[in-house]
């Protein structure tokens, strides 16, 4: 079972096209610069100069990650890997975390950091977090509550697992209430589904769209897609080669990941939720699709636009912003900690670990009703054996509401779950069948 972790195809495609993101210049004679198409649509060099992400830790969770890319060197924490044991920043045979990486955090090299690939957000950290490509799916809620837990404000899942377990769903419900960014990719297959991680509450989902600003043929679409990103032809570093060329939804979500870099520093105080917003609000659509009514099925608010979400005068909002906020996790992480929250759950200003007085009186008024339920019952059984019935006759195992009489209710415990729609609806936790 593979977690289809490559949501991009690689490829030595020239880039060209009309740039209708922006039109600012951005100097520069290094091939591999001037490849990176995204960077002059973004007007980068204006962006920079509102923020260059400083001070903000990116989680990857990927493969590991060449730290020593001499355009990445410096930014790349020791990180973890959950394949192998150890740090995750010397990788040198899958290029998927290196790539994503890049994206987020290159700095180039060479005179100026004017060679090579530079990220959205240079001045940010990376913290590499390697997963299974194959196995235990459980690692990738390890992963997500390690990054929460060590500094990271955002947390880049270009990822597409089939499902995911009880103990992710906890994972990303911790990390939403420590107040992490969670952004995720849509996946490559073309299709009307999103997928268990990109539709989990509390994350931004993201799809791909070209230089147009029209959405990539194979970008996976649906309700719950919140924004897109550049996602074809990208260039970026790798760890079997210097660099590589390549379209997808994970290119996307770097993209997403790096400007929530940028606005995490230059607005410390906003909330993810927040930080979403003013993602949504300065969103954009192609002039071709103005006019559409949004959130739409394919593009969602539109492509980000990082220097209108840096510059603009976007009120905060609410603390959740438009991501929905996960359910109540009720069960213990891995910690022993509660999942969702790591503490109590009461609500109000009852913070201690005692009953109130309004609930010891209700306990109190319910076992009294109890007991009094049961004297009724017994009596009522006695009287019953004395004037009724024989057994087998009504009331007994021949009669109504027992075998061979009426039947009881259909689905009586799913009658007691609650309403359709009232909890969370995921894909079976058990792993599917091995390809």
């Amino acid at each position: 079972m593979s977690f289809a972790r490559a949501l991009r195809a690689v490829g030595g495609v020239v880039v060209t096209g009309a740039l209708l993101f922006g039109t600012a210049p951005l100097a520069s004679a290094d091939e591999h610069r001037d490849a990176q198409w995204p960077l002059e649509s973004f007007a980068a060099e204006q962006v920079w100069k509102q923020s260059t992400g400083k001070g903000v830790t990116v989680a990857v969770i990927d493969d590991a990650v060449k730290g020593d890319h001499p355009d990445l060197r410096g930014n790349v924490l020791p990180g973890k890997d959950f394949v192998k044991g150890g740090t995750a920043d010397h990788e040198s045979i899958s290029d998927h975390g290196t790539s994503m990486a890049a994206i987020i955090a290159g700095h180039g090299h060479g005179a100026g950091g004017s060679d090579g690939v530079k990220g959205l957000a240079p001045d940010a950290k990376i913290l590499p977090l390697a997963v299974p490509e194959m196995g235990d799916i459980n690692s990738l809620g390890e992963a997500v509550r390690y990054a929460a837990d060590h500094g990271a404000s955002v947390i880049n899942l270009s990822l597409h697992p089939p499902y995911i377990s009880e103990s992710v769903q906890r994972s990303l419900a911790y990390a939403a209430q420590k107040d992490v960014l969670l952004v995720a990719g849509a996946g490559n297959d073309g299709k009307n589904e999103l997928g268990p991680l990109a539709a989990a509450p509390g994350v931004i989902t993201v799809g791909a769209v070209d230089q147009a600003g029209k959405v990539w043929q194979k970008s996976n679409y649906g309700k719950g897609l919140l924004l897109t990103a550049p996602g074809v032809h990208i260039r970026s570093a790798a760890a079997t080669e210097p660099y590589q060329q390549a379209s997808g939804t994970s290119d996307a979500t770097a993209y997403v990941s790096a400007t929530a870099a940028l606005l995490r520093s230059k607005f410390p105080d906003l909330t993810a939720g927040q930080i979403a917003n003013r993602l949504v609000k300065t969103a954009g659509m192609a002039p071709s699709l103005e006019g559409t009514q949004l959130p739409d099925p394919h593009y969602g608010y539109g492509f980000i636009r990082p220097l209108g979400a840096l510059t603009r005068n976007i009120p905060a909002g609410s603390k959740n912003g438009p991501l929905k906020a996960p359910e109540a996790q009720p069960s213990a992480g891995p910690d022993g900690a509660n999942a969702a929250g790591g503490g109590n759950q009461q609500a109000g200003d009852n913070k201690g670990s005692g009953m109130s007085v309004g609930a010891v009186v209700g306990v109190a008024a319910g076992v009294l009703i109890v007991v009094v339920i049961i004297v009724v019952v017994v009596v009522s059984r006695q009287k019953s054996r004395r004037n009724g019935p024989p057994p087998g006759g009504p009331g007994g195992w021949g009669g109504p509401g027992g075998p061979g009489g009426a039947p009881y209710p259909p689905n009586a415990y799913q009658q007691q779950a609650g309403p359709p729609g009232a909890y969370p609806s995921y894909p079976p936790q058990q792993p599917p069948p091995p390809q």
